[in-house]
């Protein structure tokens, strides 16, 4: 009698590792010796002197014509009979039912009288696989497994498990199965081979597949609902901003993984969150720099030190965003952002008010050009078209920050040099008059005012100025259409 499969499933390509199969029976164990350098089949598999069982793998082909025909060594015998014992076999749960009282009948074995043995015949069905020109490999590397439990000395790869798990699946073989699984969960896996794994993971009971599961997949989300991914990319963010010397391969690192992650929204996401908490910290720690509260409390040799401290952290953050800036501005992601720094009445108040006064100048001489460089990023990105603000923004980040630039002009830098200074002071100038000219006229008038401070005794020293002027007054004096609103 033919005796049907369980649900097949498909396996990978063979690895050409697990046992051959011969033309004929007869010179089987020398192919698979050929196959397995210094070993020999297991004792009794295929002899037909001891057998009680024959098994004939049948290759069932079904053809697509749709499709390129599958590759096959033509040089095997299909079907194949091989010569087994039902001792061995019954160490499958598949082969065990077959061979019960409860499914022999008088047509699904035949009587063959030779001294003292029956001979059960049953049928195997194997269904083609594309590009697999040897499908009978691996059934009969599990077979063999029946006769030598030898699982260490038979999966020596991934490959190897691979190809054996879906068979053992197939025959109900649960040791073997327990085997593959254990190898599959212990060693690395190429992607090719991940892809493997997860094909197979569906087919495998809920405790089989907890590991590798486990190594593909988060098996709980993060926490407040967030994807684990998002949060380890946060972490990286958070590792690389840090401005302390050695994070330079950090965040070469990390600015890879960024312009490579898959989803756009999610690296917004991350950095948002970076920049948001990071610029809190900014204002807090310059908050109770300036705060009066603070510096009449306490012993005045502590408080200065915590003075200290306070702003050098403060400035410590700062230097994080301006990595962070680089980032957003460099993904086009960087518009929450510009909205924020827009923002920040407070904070440009604070920062005024620290820049106007010479405890900075001990503690951190370069503390005007650290402050000025994040906005320059971001004012100038708006200025160009990378970040496209609303008018609203536009308006606001001219109005809180053009104020810093003066005091910063006013105030220089104890250890900048003073070319350096003046061209990023230039460029913030530059950028700010440009956002100006994308204003409203009138709302242009007030801060346009503002700018005098960037004229010099030098009218050629500020083309950029008088330009500014040019087009507002030129603007200014254009009559309105008759037809307009």
């Amino acid at each position: 009698m033919i005796i049907g499969a369980a649900k097949k499933r498909q396996r990978v390509g063979s690895s050409g590792r697990l046992s051959s199969y011969a033309e004929t029976t007869e010179n089987l164990d020398q192919h698979l010796a050929l196959a397995h350098p210094g070993t020999t089949s297991p004792a009794g598999f295929n002899d037909p002197a001891t057998a009680d069982v024959v098994l004939s793998l049948h290759l069932e082909r079904f053809f697509d014509h749709t499709k390129v025909e599958p590759r096959f060594d033509y040089s095997f015998q299909n079907p194949l009979d091989l010569h087994l014992h039902s001792s061995s076999l019954r160490r499958s749960r598949y082969f065990a039912a077959l061979l019960s009282d409860r499914w022999s009948r008088p047509e699904a074995s035949v009587a063959e009288e030779s001294s003292s043995s029956v001979i059960c015949r049953f049928t195997l069905k194997i269904p083609t696989i594309e590009n697999v020109c040897r499908p009978f490999d691996a059934h009969i590397a599990v077979l063999q497994l029946l006769y030598t439990l030898d699982f260490t000395g038979a999966i020596l790869s991934v490959s190897d498990a691979l190809e054996m798990l879906p068979v053992a699946l197939e025959l109900l073989f649960d040791d073997c199965v327990r085997a593959c699984v254990r190898f599959l969960e212990a060693v690395p896996w190429t992607d090719e081979e991940e892809e493997g794994i997860i094909s197979v993971i569906p087919f495998l009971g809920e405790e089989e597949s907890r590991d590798l599961l486990a190594r593909v997949s988060p098996l709980a989300p993060a926490n407040d609902g967030k994807s684990i991914s998002e949060e380890m990319l946060h972490s990286l963010i958070l590792k690389a901003s840090n401005p302390h010397p050695g994070t330079a391969p950090v965040k070469t690192f990390t600015a890879k993984l960024l312009r490579d992650y898959s989803s756009r929204d999610a690296v917004k996401s991350v950095l948002d969150r970076a920049f948001l908490s990071t610029l809190g910290a900014v204002k807090e720690l310059l908050g109770d720099y300036v705060s009066p509260d603070f510096r009449v409390a306490g012993d005045d040799d502590e408080t200065e030190a915590i003075h200290r401290l306070k702003l050098q952290r403060a400035v410590t953050h700062v230097r994080s965003l301006s990595w962070l800036v680089d980032r957003m501005i460099e993904l086009r992601v960087a518009d929450t952002a510009a909205r924020e720094w827009s923002e920040q009445a407070a904070l440009t108040a604070d920062l005024q008010k620290t820049l106007r006064e010479d405890a900075w100048r001990n503690i951190l001489p370069g503390f005007p050009t650290v402050v000025l460089r994040c906005t320059s990023k971001l004012v100038n990105a708006i200025s160009v078209g990378t970040i496209l603000a609303p008018r609203q923004v536009r308006l606001q980040i001219v109005k809180h920050w053009l104020p810093v630039l003066k005091v910063c002009q006013e105030v220089g830098s104890p250890i900048q040099p003073l070319s350096s200074s003046k061209m990023l002071y230039r460029d913030l100038e530059q950028s700010f008059l440009q956002i100006i000219s994308t204003l409203p006229v009138t709302d242009a008038q007030d801060l346009l005012e503002q700018c005098i401070c960037f004229s010099t005794l030098n009218v050629d020293d500020c083309p950029h100025l008088v330009l500014a002027f040019k087009t507002w007054f030129r603007r200014a004096n254009r009559s309105q259409p008759d037809d307009a609103f």
